[in-house]
């Protein structure tokens, strides 16, 4: 299971977030999903999630194809907009989908907890790569070896992720992290 310090570890030092007690208390999601929101946090994931803003109301407040869900984060550059996207858990469930701008909800994580412990996964094996960590802002590309190299790294984590949450690569449309990797090069 992530703990906060494993989240900042590679996160950074304010770079993870954690949920107040009484703003998810109303939430219908499994308690021990709320706890883990409050004493866990959600990290801020490269190529994944830029802020995170919980939302502070009782009820689900993100529309998406799933029916409502409760907003973990949202996308805040205005200049962006159009992009926004966000991340979401399911009432009663605690499944995490990943909500694109036009409404349509990916499964992410079959739970809060284990979406965590995929997000700390992919962050820390994301951070820790010299090929897969965050552009500098150049733009520079791979050469044919080290796309090769890096494919064979994204392979691993996803192997890595599938262990974690084998439903979350039970299939490639409509879920996240197989898509994520996948677009990963291109």
């Amino acid at each position: 299971m992530a703990t906060f310090d494993q989240l900042t570890e590679w996160a950074g030092p304010g770079c993870v977030t954690r949920a107040g007690r009484d703003i998810v208390a109303g939430w219908r999601i499994p308690e021990f999903m709320k706890t883990h929101l409050v004493e866990v946090g959600i990290p801020v994931a490269p190529r994944l999630i830029e802020r995170v803003v919980v939302q502070s109301e009782a009820d689900p407040v993100l529309h998406t194809s799933r029916g409502p869900l409760y907003r973990l984060m949202e996308e805040t550059d205005p200049h962006r907009a159009a992009e926004q996207s966000w991340f979401g858990v399911a009432p009663e469930t605690g499944a995490v989908y990943f909500v694109m701008p036009d409404g349509e909800a990916w499964f992410a994580n079959s739970g809060v907890d284990v979406w965590l412990d995929v997000l700390c996964r992919y962050g820390s094996r994301v951070t820790a790569s010299e090929l897969l960590g965050e552009p500098d802002g150049s733009e520079e590309y791979l050469s044919e070896e080290e796309e090769e190299r890096a494919s064979a790294e994204l392979n691993r984590l996803a192997d890595e992720l599938k262990e974690i949450d084998p439903a979350a690569f039970d299939g490639y449309e409509g879920f996240l992290w197989p898509a994520h990797l996948d677009r990963w090069l291109y």
